[in-house]
């Protein structure tokens, strides 16, 4: 009898676990449906796009390599939009513009708007996580999984519909000095404090370097920033200096 209840035990275990994994699943679904607008068609790939590497090792589980072909599609869709929205602009003032568009700190402010943090999956226990850029990185991994599931025109109208006209309003990024940098140096110089830039990390993830840099006056490191290249970690950090400065 005993055996008996047992086997009944874990019958009851089995259906439950079964239930919850079904339930989580099309709850998942459900919020990935309202995310893109549309019925997905290889929903692994949207799995993977929100899997960060800190509960999946595996490069064809998490959302490294989505994002690192996301980042390309989405450069590439802004490049595009601003080359016809300004038809008489330079290519300095273009690429400027992209940057203000497209840097890790505004995209990772678009991804917790959207939502992306609910639907993440990611080290809920390592607390560096939730504050860190990890969420922009999942929306250039969403903007590549959408790519590979529904292609280009399909990816740049969602970009355009979801990203662009709903939270980057380039006229007022027109008006916004990019190059932070040189804000700082300016107020450092005028107060007496040496400012230094000082690479504080270099990594190698998904076979690209990323860099931390951090903005330090007088010693101490105000502000931090994380790129693919030293300029932008070094304009990301700048921006959080400014920030903490309330340089404005």
């Amino acid at each position: 009898m005993a055996s008996l209840n047992l086997k009944e035990h874990l019958i009851v275990l089995f259906r439950l676990t079964y239930l919850f994994s079904n339930r989580s699943k099309k709850e998942f679904l459900r919020q990935l449906i309202h995310l893109l607008g549309f019925q997905p068609g290889k929903i692994g790939l949207y799995v993977a796009a929100l899997t960060h590497r800190s509960v999946k090792e595996k490069a064809s589980e998490n959302n490294e390599r989505l994002e690192y072909l996301g980042d390309a599609i989405l450069g590439g869709i802004i490049a595009d939009y601003l080359y016809k929205k300004y038809p008489y602009k330079g290519e300095g003032f273009l690429t400027e513009m992209r940057s203000k568009m497209v840097n890790r700190q505004t995209l990772n402010e678009i991804a917790l708007k959207m939502g992306l943090k609910r639907m993440a999956s990611f080290n809920k226990n390592d607390s560096s996580l939730k504050s860190s850029q990890i969420f922009g990185n999942a929306l250039e991994a969403v903007v590549g999984a959408i790519y590979v599931d529904k292609g280009y025109v399909k990816t740049k109208r969602w970009v355009q519909t979801n990203i662009i006209l709903p939270y980057l309003f380039v006229e007022e990024l027109e008006s916004i000095e990019i190059n932070q940098k040189n804000k700082l140096f300016s107020w450092a110089n005028r107060n007496g404090k040496l400012l230094e830039f000082e690479t504080l990390e270099e990594k190698v993830e998904n076979g690209r370097r990323l860099f931390t840099v951090g903005a330090v006056l007088d010693g101490e490191v105000i502000g931090e920033g994380k790129a693919f290249n030293k300029k932008d970690a070094g304009q990301i950090a700048a921006q959080q200096a400014v920030e903490r400065l309330n340089l404005g």
